[in-house]
């Protein structure tokens, strides 16, 4: 598994993490990163390109002229786009660009460009972004102790920290995402890629293939209370009570109904 080093914001090393092999120590894929990105652009276009047709644009509908006799040629409409003003034959309509791309293909891409970032020392992993205030002056110097060399950085951060998103807003050439929103556009579009503990373990985690799965903590049911033995003899006196009840319907019922055929008078014969 490769093995990074943990900086600090005073840019000593503080420790190390390991990353997983199958993230960020794959085989680069140049060809999908570039339908990766490619893919991403088109989903960016707004496509709000609109021309005129011929029904679109102003003018008269009549005929200027009748069909045949003049020697000129003939003509249905100043609208017509042969002439000047006229209207626009196949021209752009509004539409979307984008097209959908296999998820296995974007995750892919997204190990190639961390893999890459990698393997050509551009990866940088930060204990932890705590800054004390937004002010930019002193994140810019932090910048500066953990790279001088790049100019383009993109910033990783696992969760929301709104002092890091107000101090890297006003730099040149910094962006700030999400571990959730990271793309391999962007990965590819900025030199360096700094990444902090949490973001690495996140993406280590959420991008491997063989996931390791974690056990269901089943807690075991808590023990019955000890009951009084006069409160267990009224329990069961009352769970009594009802199976007499039903048993003496039936031959309550049963004596009615015998007493009934006793008292009707037999019929006299003749």
């Amino acid at each position: 598994m490769p093995v990074a080093d943990v900086m600090s914001l005073e840019g000593k090393k503080v420790g190390q993490i390991e990353l997983a092999d199958d993230v960020f120590g794959v085989k680069v894929n140049q060809n999908l990163l570039h339908e990766a990105v490619r893919h991403y652009l088109a989903g960016r276009h707004a496509g709000t390109h609109k021309t005129k047709d011929k029904s679109e644009v102003s003018g008269s509908g009549r005929k200027l002229w009748k069909q045949k006799g003049t020697g000129r040629a003939r003509i249905g409409s100043v609208r017509s786009p042969l002439w000047r003003h006229g209207g626009t034959v196949h021209g752009p309509t509004p539409r979307s660009y984008d097209y959908a791309l296999p998820k296995k293909m974007i995750l892919g891409a997204l190990r190639s460009a961390l893999s890459a970032k990698l393997a050509d020392a551009k990866l940088t992993i930060v204990d932890g972004w705590k800054l004390e205030s937004h002010k930019t002056k002193p994140f810019s110097q932090a910048l500066g102790k953990l790279n001088k060399e790049t100019r383009t950085i993109l910033l990783v951060e696992n969760g929301t920290n709104l002092n890091l998103e107000r101090a890297s807003r006003n730099i040149e050439g910094v962006t700030l995402v999400p571990a959730t929103g990271l793309e391999p556009y962007d990965l590819m579009r900025h030199e360096h890629l700094m990444l902090s503990r949490e973001a690495a373990a996140k993406l280590s985690r959420a991008l491997s293939a063989t996931k390791p799965e974690t056990p269901v903590q089943i807690e075991p049911a808590p023990p019955a209370a000890e009951k009084k033995p006069s409160e267990a003899k009224a329990e069961k006196a009352e769970a009594r009570a009802p199976a007499k009840a039903s048993a003496a319907r039936p031959a309550k019922k049963a004596a009615e109904a015998k007493g009934k055929t006793k008292s009707k008078p037999k019929a006299k014969k003749g």
